[in-house]
């Protein structure tokens, strides 16, 4: 009675576990078929536009001072002032100037004198024309003189630093003044070699500037540098925008979008394009057939919106998921909603 009255519960045990395995399975059931939406990949014509960061510069800039020192006589403008080419900015003491303008004026009248008397015979030739060589030397230096007495600004723009107060001593430490030319404006851009060949003179561009939101700008490629960067493997651009209305100054951030042509792409939604984790690649799952789905990388291209273009992977008119991706590997077959 003993051995039968231990043998009841185990054999109990045993009929719940079979019980519960019995269950498990009915509950399990067959496995189910993932749900997934796809697209057609379509070819489309995209532009090949790459877009680079840049600061716009003055066209040019002029430091104003004279070649010597001296005592500054005039200050005529000021920081900010817009000042036309030829305007005169300041002045140097005149003591020299006044001097050799004097010495000059003697110079011209004995010039014109022994003029006439070389036409009519009465001096010679080569008095003449050591009188002229005189003459002309001490004009020259007047000229220079005067240049660095009155100081001029060699171009149209905004004056951007002075250095000195009227009656200071000018002791050629900094210029006097600098002058910057922001009609037009120019940006410098580091171009890929591979993109490079591709790059024209005269080629548009479109500029836009965080400082200026909403707006754009047209420039044009000014020039190309001969040389590439051998640590970054860059060619430097020059672009220059007319600025007519003074709107970009020199500092301000800027973006330059160039369009290196246009090209027939595979295009499909930026939701299709699924990371692998830890490597970065990139890869989406395509609809075969057999409503079976594969594994496949791409090669992305510019994102266009919602959009990415493929440079290499998938051919047009494949089937691309785009919903239900998280379910799925490769091989498994899978339920079409939008087919």
């Amino acid at each position: 009675m003993k051995i039968q009255v231990a043998i009841l519960p185990a054999l109990l045990a045993l009929w719940a576990c079979g019980n519960s395995g019995a269950n498990q399975s009915q509950t399990q059931g067959p496995a189910q078929v993932p749900n997934v939406e796809v697209v057609t990949a379509q070819v489309q014509t995209v532009a090949q536009e790459s877009t680079y960061a840049s600061t716009v510069q003055a066209y040019a800039v002029n430091n104003i001072m004279p070649q010597s020192g001296g005592r500054i006589r005039k200050i005529n403008v000021e920081v900010g002032d817009y000042v036309q080419k030829g305007q005169v900015l300041a002045e140097m003491d005149r003591l020299q100037l006044e001097q050799l303008e004097l010495q000059v004026k003697n110079d011209e009248v004995e010039y014109e004198r022994l003029k006439q008397l070389y036409a009519q015979g009465g001096v010679s030739q080569s008095d003449f024309e050591t009188a002229e060589l005189g003459y002309k030397v001490r004009k020259t230096n007047y000229e220079n003189v005067k240049e660095n007495t009155i100081l001029k600004s060699p171009v149209t723009g905004y004056v951007t630093a002075r250095n000195f107060d009227a009656g200071d001593m000018f002791s050629m430490s900094a210029p006097l003044f600098v002058v910057q030319q922001v009609v037009p404006v120019k940006l410098l851009v580091g171009i890929s070699e591979s993109d490079y060949t591709k790059v024209k003179k005269g080629d548009s561009v479109k500029i836009t500037a965080d400082a200026i939101p909403g707006r754009s700008f047209t420039g044009k490629v000014e020039r190309l540098y001969p040389t590439v960067d051998a640590a970054t493997h860059t060619v430097k651009v020059e672009l220059t925008v007319s600025n007519a209305d003074k709107a970009l100054r020199p500092g301000m951030y800027a973006r330059v979008s160039v369009n290196f042509g246009n090209l027939k792409r595979v295009v499909i939604p930026d939701q299709a394009v699924v990371r692998m984790e830890g490597t970065g690649q990139r890869f989406v799952y395509l609809l075969g057939a057999d409503n079976t789905v594969s594994f496949t990388p791409v090669t992305l291209g510019r994102h266009l919106g919602n959009t990415y273009e493929i440079t290499e992977g998938i051919p047009e008119g494949s089937q691309v998921v785009v919903k239900g991706q998280s379910a799925l590997k490769d091989g498994v077959s899978v339920q079409v909603l939008n087919k």
